[in-house]
């Protein structure tokens, strides 16, 4: 029995638990419910509460509720980081089951609204803008994921960066977001979108219901202000950026990080409404005044799709050179994980299929084996996994079955702005991604990539497409046939026993992601192709 239980939301700091208190992640928590266990916890404690983020974001939490509520004596609630409570009231659960029990009713008139809506968008005419482009202006940042939490990752890098530099180019950024954004520096207008708690506990209608949400959120951050442009990072199903942009008159420029139909397909589950998402997806990209992605290989994609290719630009990720860089001490970290006077590898990501991180630990099961007796009275080997997703499960099994795990450290989930330090604890720094499970082209720009340049570490990487275009082997880095597991082990080996070659390496990287490929670079090129591809 204790005086209160507490289910944390994943992605959010583990709180210490005060004086009788029960604290449980939430997949400890879908353990007892998946094993019957929170049969043993009805009325066993005094208050229940599940922490989230932020309230706004917590949706329609009806199953923990109730669970809550059966745990509880007293009382029961959703709280956030910030301390605001949102009691869990028996009045307030029983709506939400009511809504639950009829909302299965009424998708097909949802869906019938949104492709009415859809229908209205795609029949206005769309003239060329007419004003010339007011850089003096404010423009407006929409980033409508319905993913929260997320305190880390490419996204995470991208999402900050390009809004920290906005401002050396044009008005104050004023930015309409679903969520938090880590490492934004301080000043930055934001305003919130709150998601509607209908259909909540559908997959894919919440993404439906947003892009009206997001179209009275930006009405009113704008007020009476016209921005210079709008700016969205794509997401599944929202057009609120065309909508916005219309309605000012001004150019709509579209973030496009590659299709949400293909990346359900292969990396998830197919999506249940793919034909109105792909007619969704395509209305983007056929409104938008600039398409920025981050590789060549999706340009073609969308220029295969009927894209003018002149309403392209290809822009690589890039990175703050001023929070990556060489100095910055990672002995706190070393000590921490006990590395020491180790010599490590360190990868960072969020363990997507694409990421090759199994790869790695192959390639590592075999290091180790090779350089046991090799490196006899050596300084020793380690592994730094930095992060936390998907995949992170089989890695760990790699590990395990090939007997490294004692060599091996798992960070977990690290914010974004401690992930710096994390990096300067290593070596050596991996990017071991894979080619696409379909065979189609490697289409990314990983964030990572540029971090590690940032920091001046020697790099061993797959020699996969942008990738193979960003780095130069034996100058920049060590490049390495995807997937190859011997490849990987004798690249990272060649820089353990190199060192002379992993710093001149690591230096020479440094030169070059400072000349080409900061966020301030990157911005300058987005910018300046809008002013090409407006008319005046």
């Amino acid at each position: 029995m204790s005086r209160r239980v507490t289910i944390v939301r994943s992605g959010l700091p583990f709180p210490p638990a005060e004086p009788g208190e029960l604290v449980v992640s939430f997949d400890e928590f879908r353990e007892w419910m998946r094993r019957g266990r929170v049969l043993a916890h009805v009325g066993r404690h005094g208050e229940g509460r599940l922490l989230v983020y932020r309230l706004e974001s917590a949706g329609r939490p009806l199953p923990i509720g109730l669970a809550l509520r059966a745990m509880s004596r007293g009382r029961v609630s959703v709280e956030d980081l910030r301390g605001r409570q949102r009691p869990l009231t028996g009045g307030l659960l029983a709506r939400w089951a009511a809504q639950i029990a009829t909302e299965p009713f009424r998708i097909s008139a949802l869906l019938r609204d949104v492709e009415r809506s859809v229908d209205a968008v795609e029949r206005e005419r769309i003239e060329p803008l007419s004003t010339s482009l007011d850089l003096a202006a404010s423009p407006l940042y929409l980033r409508t994921d319905l993913s929260f939490g997320v305190r880390a990752g490419g996204s995470v890098g991208h999402i900050a960066g390009v809004i920290n530099e906005l401002d050396a180019f044009t008005g104050p950024a004023i930015v309409v977001t679903t969520d938090d954004i880590a490492t934004l520096k301080p000043g930055v207008e934001m305003h919130y979108v709150a998601p509607s708690e209908a259909f909540w506990n559908f997959k894919e209608l919440p993404t439906l219901l947003l892009n009206d949400a997001c179209n009275a959120a930006a009405s009113a951050a704008l007020g009476e202000r016209k921005p210079a442009f709008v700016y969205q990072r794509y997401s599944l199903n929202n057009y609120a950026g065309i909508n916005i942009s219309r309605r000012h008159r001004v150019p709509f420029v579209l973030e496009y990080n590659g299709s949400e139909i293909w990346m359900a397909r292969h990396w998830s589950r197919p999506l249940k409404y793919e034909r109105l998402s792909e007619r969704i997806e395509q209305l983007n990209l056929s409104s938008a005044s600039l398409i920025v992605v981050v590789s060549r290989t999706m340009r073609d994609e969308i220029v295969g799709r009927g894209v003018d290719p002149k309403t392209v630009l290809v822009n690589p990720n890039g990175v703050d050179p001023t929070r990556y860089r060489p100095d910055i001490d990672g002995r706190a970290v070393r000590e921490r994980y006990g590395l020491r006077d180790s010599v490590v590898v360190g990868f960072i990501g969020t363990f997507g299929p694409w990421h090759g991180a199994e790869t790695l630990a192959h390639a590592f099961v075999k290091l180790a084996k090779v350089l046991r007796d090799d490196r006899a009275g050596g300084p020793g080997i380690r592994l730094l996994m930095i992060g936390d997703g998907a995949r992170i499960a089989a890695v760990r099994r790699i590990l395990t079955d090939g007997g490294v795990m004692g060599s091996v450290a798992f960070s977990g989930l690290v914010p974004q702005e401690q992930g710096p330090e994390y990096l300067a604890a290593c070596d050596i720094l991996s990017s071991p991604h894979v080619d696409n499970p379909d065979g189609t082209a490697f289409f990314g720009s990983p964030t990572k990539l540029f971090e590690y340049m940032a920091m001046g570490k020697g790099i061993v990487a797959s020699n996969l497409g942008q990738i193979g275009e960003v780095l130069d082997h034996d100058r920049t880095a060590w490049l390495v046939e995807p997937g190859n597991v011997d490849a990987l082990m004798a690249g990272l080996r060649r820089l353990i026993d190199d060192p002379g070659l992993r710093n001149a390496l690591g230096a020479e990287a440094r030169r070059e992601v400072v000349a080409r490929y900061t966020w301030r670079e990157h911005t300058r090129r987005t910018i300046e192709r809008l002013q090409e591809v407006v008319t005046v």
